[in-house]
């Protein structure tokens, strides 16, 4: 596959995967394309959602195979509790006014497993990214947080 094909394939996944209708702030779905097969990786917190993403991604013309890796998080009301107040934290807190939770594709989304936290997504600095994870430390019952945002490359 020529370097221009691979990239409108992973132009067609990145786009079929935002568009899924439970796919949001708590969820990340990441991949790897190998050819024509497309690894599907990451963590969603709902069930369904694992499911959704394997079928749109088989619909793709140009993919033949799909492995889906996606890991499901297990229900649990503390990681709930612990998603709704990252948000607040992190979306609210005044030296991130330049982020929406509520945007299509959220620029930080949060991953609660256990009380362990993870952030991934793009901010537009080091700055932010550092403060998005002072932030989730700060709240009360994380038990650890992993800071995978990567800074925007403007």
């Amino acid at each position: 596959m020529s370097q221009d094909a691979q990239a409108k394939l992973e132009d067609r996944i990145t786009k079929a995967l935002l568009k899924l209708p439970r796919y949001g702030l708590y969820d990340n779905i990441e991949y790897k394309v190998n050819g024509r097969t497309v690894t599907l990786l990451g963590q969603v917190h709902v069930n369904s959602l694992k499911a959704d993403a394997e079928k749109a991604v088989r619909k793709i013309e140009g993919v033949h195979n799909v492995v889906n890796d996606l890991t499901v998080l297990p229900p649990s009301p503390g990681d709930d509790r612990l998603r709704r107040l990252l948000t607040r934290a992190i979306y609210n807190y005044p030296g991130m006014v330049n982020y929406s939770a509520k945007a299509a594709n959220p620029p930080i989304h949060i991953i609660v497993s256990n009380g362990n936290v993870t952030l991934t997504g793009v901010v537009n600095s080091e700055a932010d990214k550092n403060t998005a994870g002072i932030r989730a430390q700060s709240v009360s019952g994380v038990l650890g947080v992993t800071n995978n945002l990567r800074v925007s490359k403007k």
